[in-house]
């Protein structure tokens, strides 16, 4: 079962939202950060990558950056620009971006089902980037920006959100880029039971985007865990069994209870059993036990090719290259710069597009994570021909999200910095679901999403 929660959320003053809400973090550089939110003091970036406010060269993850955050953020919230709601409660997030639209709802997810393999996970995370999360929630104590969740759409729960959307919004605007953004808040009792209810008949969810900052969040949750209940000795997976507090669901036709009545701070009403106390130590839920997340079926979601880019050809000439993807492939020459099915590849070299399309033998393999284009790029083109055994660390290829076109990958390699492109047929949302399925991981820089939930939307503060 999946378990998602109302939570009260701190929101933008609606006609702030456009100045307010900025795109992830982890998107763009501190420089390119700074100039974007040069002369608005409302740019969520002051909070989210706070080194902006600092003198440049500073060490990003030094104390003082995630204390200017807290500084910046507090700031944000005394000024009234960012107000918590008065009541837990769901809310719809529409993203539209040219002819593509997505609505998901906004809830927080469970550490616990994250920690015991219920939210599934496809990709490898970084401790320094975890660590990073985990001081910035920790400092401000809040989570500032969402997961990106996927689960198999289901009808009948589609169905019940996308009538909730007729409503006239809370928060609407488009942003510099062109994508527009709406919100919907969904505070009936009812229909936050209704879709409590939907939820715990889905098996399971799956990160699309957002491994650290889900990893972080659990990571605070097990930490609190930890100081509340004496348990410091104990493993963090012993203690997630034994302390994830998991409340009951809302009463069907109850209004919130006052606190101290089944209910606590920023939490539904609640029907809670002595199993529950005795397996959590009698510690009361919290929030920090729920991650923000933005929850997407699966047919909704946008997923773009993350493409290649190779500094050189590893001693090899352009016309040696081609001979041996020859035996790999069947190359077209003088080809497209966009693939338009699985196994087929664009190649950018000496000038020209040559399509590049698996030949049978290649991409037989049953196992989910071996299928997958940009494995099988890596096992027989990146690795054997070009040199290039660890992309993870490798200096010699840089990773290029298809939102920037091909048109970026032929500047890139016509400047004579690079040597060729290749450019990915998008992954799949099926093929990331059954990797994770599986319990497999998907190479780096598999998926590319778009559009991107803004941090500053949504933020889950922490009790």
């Amino acid at each position: 079962m999946a378990t998602v929660r109302p939570f009260a959320a701190l929101r933008p003053r609606p006609d702030l939202a456009r100045r307010i809400c900025e795109l992830p973090y982890d998107v763009m550089s501190s420089a390119e950060a700074r100039a974007i939110a040069a002369g608005n003091p409302f740019s969520f970036l002051h909070v989210s990558k706070p080194e902006i406010d600092l003198p440049p060269g500073v060490e990003i993850y030094s104390p003082e950056v995630y204390a200017k955050g807290k500084e910046n953020f507090q700031k944000l919230i005394a000024g009234q620009s960012l107000r918590p709601d008065a009541q837990p409660c769901f809310y719809l997030y529409r993203q539209i971006m040219g002819q593509h639209g997505q609505v998901g709802l906004v809830a927080v997810a469970s550490c616990r089902e994250y920690l015991e393999g219920g939210i599934k996970k496809h990709e490898l995370t970084r401790p320094d980037k975890e660590d990073d999360r985990v001081r910035h929630v920790e400092t401000l104590n809040s989570q500032t920006g969402p997961a990106f969740l996927t689960y198999r759409a289901v009808p009948a729960l589609d169905r019940l959100l996308a009538k909730q959307t007729v409503e006239e919004p809370d928060v609407d605007f488009t942003a510099s880029d062109n994508v527009r953004h709406t919100a919907w808040t969904i505070a009936d009792p009812a229909t936050i039971l209704s879709v409590e209810q939907e939820f715990a008949r889905i098996p399971a969810l799956y990160i699309a985007d957002g491994h650290h900052r889900s990893a972080a969040a659990a990571r605070v949750c097990l930490k609190r865990k930890q100081l509340n209940t004496g348990q410091s000795g104990r493993t963090s997976n012993e203690v997630a069994r034994a302390s994830v507090y998991e409340p009951g669901e809302l009463a069907a036709a109850a209004s919130p209870s006052p606190v101290g009545e089944g209910r606590h701070e920023g939490g539904p009403a609640l029907q809670t059993s002595p199993a529950h106390f005795e397996m959590s130590g009698s510690v009361s839920p919290d929030s920090s036990s729920y991650f923000l997340a933005v929850i997407f079926p699966h047919n909704q979601v946008q997923i773009l090719p993350y493409n290649r880019v190779l500094k050189d050809l590893n001693g090899l000439t352009p016309a040696r290259s081609l001979e041996k993807l020859d035996a790999l492939f069947i190359v077209t020459q003088n080809g497209s710069a966009q693939p338009s099915r699985k196994h087929e590849i664009g190649l950018y070299l000496d000038a020209r597009w040559h399509t590049l399309h698996f030949r049978p033998q290649f991409a037989a393999a049953n196992d989910p994570v071996e299928k997958l284009d940009v494995t099988l790029l890596q096992k027989y083109v990146l690795d054997p021909i070009f040199g290039i055994d660890d992309p993870r660390t490798s200096k010699r290829i840089n990773f290029v999200g298809g939102i920037r076109g091909t048109a970026e990958l032929e500047r890139l390699v016509n400047s004579g910095e690079n040597a060729c492109a290749f450019s990915m047929f998008p992954t799949s949302i099926e093929d990331l679901m059954n990797v994770a399925d599986a319990g497999g991981i998907m190479p780096p820089k598999s998926t590319w999403f778009e559009p991107k939930l803004r941090d500053g939307m949504f933020c889950h503060l922490l009790t």
